[in-house]
């Protein structure tokens, strides 16, 4: 074998490599979006159940969210701790420790609307790890529930 086949053969490895690497980075980039796609799903039914232990005050929770509220209402609170887990930030209520991971980040957004008859749940963030191949930066859940 001389020096030219082995030179070649190690720039066709280093090709593939690459690329191998790249597949890796973009599949991780993709299960980063699925993890917070799956969690905002979590997070619209744990606010959802919370309203429907709240039901006489359900409409209490309508309303545009891009920070956690603060109030001395059930609603509110369960808003604070909702949102201020979503967004990873500190919550006003000593009682409940802050989250150590934000679910989705501090460009979390939700709007509840509709409720108790017919909630539609909108939650919004910044997606932008994924990439513009895994759907953009802006990703939008909406889930609709009767409470």
């Amino acid at each position: 074998m001389s020096l030219i086949e082995v030179m070649v053969s190690v720039l066709v490895l280093g090709i593939g490599l690459l690329g191998i690497a790249a597949m890796q980075s973009m599949a991780l980039r993709g299960g980063q979006s699925s993890l917070e796609s799956s969690q905002a799903v979590m997070a619209t039914n744990a606010i959802i159940e919370a309203m429907r232990a709240n039901r006489a005050n359900a409409a209490s929770y309508n309303g545009t969210y891009t920070a956690p509220p603060s109030g001395t209402t059930l609603a509110m609170r369960d808003l604070e701790e909702w949102m201020a887990a979503l967004q990873g930030v500190a919550d006003t209520n000593p009682a409940t420790p802050t989250p150590a991971q934000p679910v989705l980040g501090t460009t979390a957004r939700a709007t509840i609307a509709g409720c108790p008859n017919a909630c539609v749940i909108t939650l919004q963030w910044d997606d932008s790890r994924a990439g513009a191949d895994q759907g953009g930066s802006a990703r939008t859940m909406v889930t609709e529930a009767r409470i």
